[in-house]
């Protein structure tokens, strides 16, 4: 299923499912938030497919009569995130000289985890405040992201994909000038607005293998980045099982997982992000995530 929250006719934002129409079913009747479907687990979903399998062509709300949000506004905790994780970013953020995080090196031996503020978190087609950086060195990053569903601490690799609940797309919006004078990466990346997230949640039976999923960004319709999942350094179940080591992972709990080559400190001079500018990160099975540059 492609799990949303969309907001209608005034109304609150609730839990949805999307169709490949666009139109939208209420799913407030499972749950009453994304986070407490995702807690629900396995009967929480299968009451969810149910009424996907019985809804009838007047349930369903129409694209333009909804407002698709974050699938989780306001994640309980900060988004967990990966730094240097494809080998040609790696490459790539070591030669742009604002890299202070690996003692010099292109490939780092272990996950690099940093994250971003829960209130850095917009949805689909939301503006990017990109006033709020200070140094107009504004940059995108697009990114699968992972959504736990069954939480634990101490999980191994083997056992990583029981605890996922499914994916969706980040675009990991980064003020680099920021993030090389602070020599550390939460500042440049917590600024409100920051984390453009969405447009749905696509649970992992749908999504099946998902190191087969193709990753492109596209700013302004100019391809910027093009990657394979199965490019990552440290893959899902790495990173899951570093994560949860000695950290409790919780239903709801989001990790990014690092992007790929072609951000904006990449080129010569950087092409960093400016107000008109639109970004669109577009992942296989995932849809695509378009935000405006204000």
């Amino acid at each position: 299923m492609r799990l949303v929250t969309f907001a209608a006719g005034g109304g609150a934002p609730v839990p949805g499912a999307l169709d490949e129409a666009g139109r939208v079913l209420d799913l407030s009747a499972v749950a009453p938030d994304m986070t407490a479907l995702i807690r629900g687990g396995a009967e929480a979903l299968a009451r969810a497919r149910s009424l996907v399998d019985g809804a009838g062509q007047g349930d369903w709300l129409a694209a333009d009569a909804v407002r698709l949000l974050a699938p989780i506004p306001r994640p309980e905790k900060n988004i967990l995130c990966v730094g240097k994780n494809y080998h040609a970013h790696a490459r790539e953020f070591q030669g742009s000289g604002f890299d202070k995080s690996s003692g010099g090196t292109d490939v780092p031996e272990l996950p690099i985890i940093f994250t971003k503020a829960p209130t850095s978190v917009i949805g689909p087609g939301d503006p990017v405040p990109s006033g709020l950086d200070p140094t107009q060195t504004t940059d995108y990053e697009g990114e699968l992201a992972v959504v736990i569903g069954t939480g634990g601490r101490g999980i191994a690799a083997a056992d990583a994909y029981d605890h996922v609940f499914g994916y969706t797309i980040i675009n990991d919006v980064t003020a680099r000038e920021i993030q090389r004078r602070h020599a550390q990466w939460f500042l440049g990346k917590s600024i409100d607005g920051f984390c453009p997230m969405g447009p749905a949640i696509v649970t992992k039976d749908e999504v099946g293998d998902v190191t087969a999923l193709r990753l492109t960004t596209h700013v302004n319709g100019e391809l910027r980045q093009d990657a394979r999942v199965s490019d990552l350094i440290f893959d899902v179940p790495t990173l899951i099982e570093t994560l949860s080591l000695g950290m409790t992972l919780e239903p709801g709990d989001i990790i990014s997982t690092g992007t790929a080559e072609g951000v904006g400190i990449g080129f010569k001079p950087p092409k960093y992000l400016k107000p008109g500018d639109v970004v669109r990160i577009e992942i296989d099975r995932l849809g695509a995530l378009e935000n405006p540059i204000a």
